[in-house]
This record gives structure tokens, C-alpha cells and sequence, in this order.
């Protein structure tokens, strides 16, 4: 089976999630484990606050406690992530070292989407050129290139063949798959 990039939820200790995100994401490094480590979030959202009259928005973590980590699960990776300050374990571990479960693109999907994110890290992961599968949306099923990349809208000008010609069609991230 080949080894994928997938989200994980770690445990951290209360109010150090920033912390240790900027821990993990140097460990990462230090350790030369960027092609194991990816990304790490903290998923914030923001609140609209009115006291004494006064509306101050304030940025609220969505899961205070908890880090998301997209890695490749190895040996290495998790004792990297593991063994960071202030993290307390992964969810999804029965614990004695066994290896976590990952959330479900449809979890992940969601909380990503909050952030203006994408599972597919458009600037690491696809180019012109590349060839994908649409997973969603009128055109399900259907194979093709990548001609354009939109990163503001999160969209992408996909060529496929349709009726014998290459025809491109617009789909957003969220709708392919890289082959």
C-alpha cells in the first residue's frame, strides 16, 4: 500500500495549541522530516463580541486542545509528533504505540473549508499539466489535465474529453482527486 498524506487530530495541552504547532512544524524541519510532516493547523473561526456597546471580533479556537497534523503516518513521524512539547498524545489510539486513525475526508473536508483550505495543498501538490479524476459535480468520473490553476477561488480549468473533443471545464478543488 502506498503511504499518503492524511490528517490527524493531536492532543495538546490547553492554550498551547499555537505553541505547538510552531514546535512541530520546527521539529519537522530539524529533524528532516518535511516529507513526512506537512501541515499543521489550529482551526480558529471568528466571533463577533458586544460588551459595554462595543462589537470587537475575537478569533475563538473551534477545538481548543487539539491540533491537526497532515503527515505520512511512520514510525518516525509519529515518535517526531509525539515526543513534541506540549502534545499529549493522537486521537484515535488505543495508546501502548499504536498508530492513530486518521479523520475522514468528509471530516477533514469541513474544517478545511472553515479555514479557506483544501486537503490538496494546491502550491505543493498540483501544476498545470498534472493529471486528475473528478470525484464530484456533473462531470464525476471523468479524467483529465489540469490546464489552469485559480488559487484565489480555489478552482481549477480541467481539460477532458467529451464527445471525442478536449473541452475544458471549470471545477473547484474539492471536486478532484490527483492521479
Amino acid at each position: 500500500m502506498e503511504e499518503q498524506k492524511l490528517w490527524y487530530v493531536v492532543n495538546t495541552y490547553s492554550g498551547h495549541e499555537s505553541k505547538v504547532r510552531d514546535n512541530l512544524l520546527m521539529r519537522a524541519q530539524s529533524m528532516g522530516m518535511e516529507n513526512n510532516i506537512f501541515r499543521v493547523i489550529v482551526p480558529e473561526q471568528k466571533e463577533v463580541e458586544i460588551k459595554d456597546g462595543v462589537k470587537k471580533e475575537k478569533i475563538k479556537k473551534m477545538f481548543p486542545g487539539y491540533v491537526l497534523v497532515e503527515m505520512i503516518m511512520s514510525d518516525e513521524a509519529w515518535y517526531a509528533v509525539r515526543n513534541t512539547p506540549g502534545v499529549t498524545g493522537f486521537i484515535g489510539s488505543s495508546g501502548k504505540g499504536a498508530k492513530p486513525i486518521p479523520l475522514s475526508p468528509q471530516e477533514i473536508d469541513k474544517i478545511l473549508i472553515n479555514e479557506g483550505m483544501s486537503r490538496v495543498d494546491i502550491e505543493a501538490d498540483l501544476k498545470e499539466g498534472d493529471s486528475v479524476t473528478i470525484i464530484d459535480g456533473p462531470f464525476k468520473g471523468m479524467y483529465g489535465k489540469i490546464e489552469s490553476i485559480d488559487l484565489e477561488n480555489n478552482k481549477l480549468t480541467v481539460l477532458i474529453d467529451l464527445f471525442g473533443q478536449e473541452t475544458p471545464v471549470e471545477v473547484e478543488l474539492l471536486q478532484i482527486s490527483k492521479n
